[in-house]
């Protein structure tokens, strides 16, 4: 009688340990299930990301092309800011981007003394760009540099930075200064009649920034009076200057979107811009002789 009562004990207690089995592995197969799913969720929404950043495109831009440097003023303007001047353009791996040119002016009357003029035109456009920023942005932090750059020039004098109000300008600046320069430029004949020798002359010059949306004009101007005249009057220097702004801005304006050239750029399409670090940023670096453009350096550069 004793052994089936042990025998039923024995199967009884095998019977209840069964569900707690049950219950273990129904448990461990529902949290296993939880974790794929939440590791699909999250690469679901990994593919909504990289999708969504690869239908980003760069902000459109308002200029997409540039009027030809040498070109945006008209002959009249050059007549009078530097008369009978000879012209140089200026180098560019993409004139749709940056442009530039310059003229050197030498009025000569003799024993008189001479007038000298050089003006340079410096057009520089920047694309948006999807890490950089918009074309806009890009444009007013170059715009910044530019005045920075003309208020630091090595060996100017009497600084003076101003507000111009320069039509179709976003904003506008103009910076004055005054630097001296040895001339050896032929030692023309002085008032006596005597031959001339190296002279310390002053400078008046003109730098005017002004940003029109994603496109930075540059105008430099300055001017100087030889063999014993008169320097030049830094007021009339800037209204001229002004006078040569304007001109290119409106030249911006009506060619600078997709103009006559056809150079248009990308509407902000490639996402590329010109960087200030791989090309000639400031007019002055890329065209003005150094320490300042002198009537000795307009002659070296008519031979090149």
């Amino acid at each position: 009688m004793h052994r089936p009562t042990k025998r039923l004990t024995r199967t009884l207690v095998c019977a209840a340990a069964v569900p707690a089995v049950l219950v273990v592995a129904g448990c461990s197969s529902g949290s296993g299930s939880g974790s794929d799913g939440s590791a699909k969720d999250s690469g679901a929404k990994s593919s909504a990301t990289t999708a969504a950043e690869k239908t980003r495109k760069p902000a459109p831009v308002t200029y997409t092309s540039l009027p030809r440097a040498c070109s945006a003023l008209s002959k009249k303007t050059l007549g009078d800011l530097v008369p009978k001047g000879d012209r140089k353009a200026g180098s560019s791996d993409d004139e749709s981007t940056r442009a530039s040119c310059s003229w050197s002016s030498l009025d000569n009357k003799g024993v008189k003394g001479s007038q000298y003029r050089w003006l340079n035109v410096s057009l520089v456009r920047f694309d948006s760009d999807l890490n950089r920023g918009s074309g806009a942005k890009l444009a007013a932090d170059y715009y910044a540099k530019q005045v920075a750059d003309a208020k630091g020039t090595d060996g100017a004098k009497h600084v003076k930075a101003s507000d111009a109000a320069v039509k179709g300008g976003d904003a506008s600046t103009l910076v004055q200064y005054d630097r001296t320069y040895k001339d050896d430029s032929g030692k023309s004949k002085k008032k006596d009649g005597k031959s001339g020798k190296s002279e310390d002359v002053t400078s008046r010059e003109q730098t005017l920034v002004t940003r029109l949306d994603n496109v930075v004009v540059t105008i430099d101007y300055n001017g100087s009076g030889l063999a014993g005249e008169k320097t030049p009057d830094a007021g009339d220097l800037a209204k001229d200057a002004k006078k040569a702004a304007e001109e290119v801005a409106a030249a911006v304006m009506k060619d600078g979107k997709g103009g006559k050239d056809g150079k248009g750029g990308n509407d902000g399409g490639s996402g590329e811009s010109p960087s200030p670090s791989k090309s000639s940023t400031s007019s002055k670096s890329s065209a003005k002789p150094s320490p300042s453009a002198s009537p000795s350096a307009s002659k070296d550069a008519k031979k090149q």
